[in-house]
């Protein structure tokens, strides 16, 4: 189950963090085209990472990591939506 849940908040951070590139906001419309394509496969690759990380904890046994990975994906998410709704 913990394994599950991580995979889902893993989807979850990937989808808030192309939310984010393709909001337009101001933060990311003045970056430069090239400097942002390399900006997004690095910053995806991280995710990636950190989602493989987590999955190899889980599975290894370490379920504290289920709730280090919770608390990551809602600061994640938090950040999200107050850049892609303009709060920030």
């Amino acid at each position: 189950m913990a394994i599950i849940v991580t995979f889902l908040l893993g989807l979850g951070n990937f989808a808030w963090h192309t939310a984010v590139i393709q909001s337009g906001h101001r933060m990311i419309s003045d970056v430069q085209p090239a400097s942002l394509r390399i900006i997004r496969l690095i910053s995806l690759s991280l995710e990636f990472m950190l989602l493989c990380l987590a999955l190899y904890a889980v599975k290894s046994g370490h379920t504290a990591w289920v709730w280090a990975y919770i608390s990551y994906s809602a600061i994640n998410g938090g950040a999200a939506w107050l850049i892609v709704s303009r709060r920030i």
